[in-house]
């Protein structure tokens, strides 16, 4: 792997045990990728191994709270590791930290049958949760036409009907945290509430698998009539995107530093590949336009890194970190793109088929600028913080 210089620098207390991280991805998770990504039994299997192989090697929920069975990882010291966990998209789920948002919502605010029920087990990897906010028929961007309702029933409890799709996990997830409107109608900025819903629940139905470009990963369900106990809602009734907000400023940084571990891997195999590739008049890398590739791709890594970590200094000091996390999750996104795709063009032909992880590293680097937020929304989202506030400059 090249080394990029400069800061931020990860601190010396962490250093061997992010290597000891990155060995483990490269040697353990990276060899079974194609499994992996096939998903059915034998994908469960091995991921049943690989976890069991990261609580050995004292890898395990690095920065779960200790309450909850974690090691409780501060963010600033985590965000090396969720780099060198994501050089593979398997990496945060083998190495037990795939869960952090899940069980931190549970943890502080849900009811203390939820977190007795479902935070612990959710980091020890007995169950697995999905989040499923968007709806076939609704834009992404706009929550508040959400269309799935939650009716109260007379004994406390919750009828819930509705759609949601591109839910990450929801093939394999145990309980689902739905955005329903319990209160108002559609356009109301009051009145959505998260509600924890096994899936094991009558009405509760995988609809279908929805494949981006190709992989699996995503799915589309269906509520109908799902009746949810009381206690199991997610904060206070009403105040959904307060709760939603908390976790999606931290989701997008996390998601932002395991691209860049993805931009890095595309970039060394891009670097590999100009060295060691030959032609009747020498490297490939001694091409001008190759080493055009290996330029625009190492100014895009050591432009974006710095955007990332300012979000994830902000947030670990409890700060907001809108126009941070704005700015870090449109440039990761970007970056690993054009570097992927950088990376299959000096491969060539050989960049495009199965022997390499750059399909799926340019694969996921597209799908970054739409799901999670498109980019249209979070540039309009960072502008009109500034326009309004003045704020955002460095300054």
């Amino acid at each position: 792997m090249v080394e990029f210089t400069g800061e931020p620098e990860c601190p010396s207390g962490v250093v061997e045990l992010r290597d000891r991280v990155a060995a483990f991805v490269r040697d353990r998770v990276m060899p079974n990728e194609p499994v992996l990504d096939a998903g059915g039994t034998e994908a469960a299997e091995t991921l049943r191994d690989l976890r069991a192989l990261a609580k050995a090697e004292g890898l395990w929920a690095l920065p779960l709270p200790t309450e909850l069975g974690g090691q409780g990882m501060p963010l600033r010291s985590y965000a090396h590791i969720a780099e060198a966990e994501g050089a593979s998209d398997h990496g945060p789920s083998a190495l037990g930290s795939a869960s952090l948002l899940d069980a931190l919502m549970l943890w502080r605010h849900g009811s203390t049958r939820v977190r007795e029920r479902h935070a612990e087990r959710l980091v020890s990897g007995e169950q697995r949760a999905c989040y499923a906010m968007t709806e076939p028929d609704t834009p992404g961007t706009d929550p508040f036409l959400t269309a799935t309702r939650a009716v109260p029933l007379p004994d406390g409890a919750w009828r819930v009907s509705g759609r949601k799709w591109f839910t990450s996990g929801a093939a394999d997830a145990d309980v689902a945290t739905v955005l329903a409107r319990t209160d108002g109608g559609p356009s109301d900025r009051e009145g959505l509430s998260l509600l924890l819903v096994p899936t094991s629940s009558s009405g509760f139905r995988l609809v279908r698998e929805l494949p981006v470009f190709g992989a699996a990963g995503q799915g589309e369900i269906e509520l109908d009539a799902v009746v949810v106990e009381g206690d199991h809602l997610i904060g206070e009734r009403g105040k959904a995107l307060a709760v939603a907000g908390e976790r999606l400023q931290l989701g997008r940084t996390l998601r932002c530093l395991r691209w860049l571990g993805q931009t890095r891997r595309a970039f060394d195999l891009m670097r590999e590949r100009a060295v060691t590739r030959t032609r009747s008049r020498g490297p490939l890398g001694d091409l001008q336009l190759v080493q055009r590739h290996v330029f625009e791709s190492l100014l895009a890594l050591r432009t974006t890194r710095p955007l990332v970590y300012e979000a994830v200094a902000l947030l670990d000091a409890g700060r907001d970190a809108h126009v941070e996390v704005g700015l870090a999750k449109v440039a990761a996104a970007r970056t690993l793109q054009q570097v992927a795709d950088a990376a299959i063009q000096v491969h060539g032909a050989a960049g495009l088929g199965p022997d390499t992880p750059l399909p799926a590293l340019f694969r996921t680097g597209r799908a970054a600028r739409v799901l999670d937020g498109p980019d249209e929304l979070h540039m309009t989202s960072v502008a009109r913080r500034v326009l309004s506030t003045g704020s955002g400059t460095g300054a």
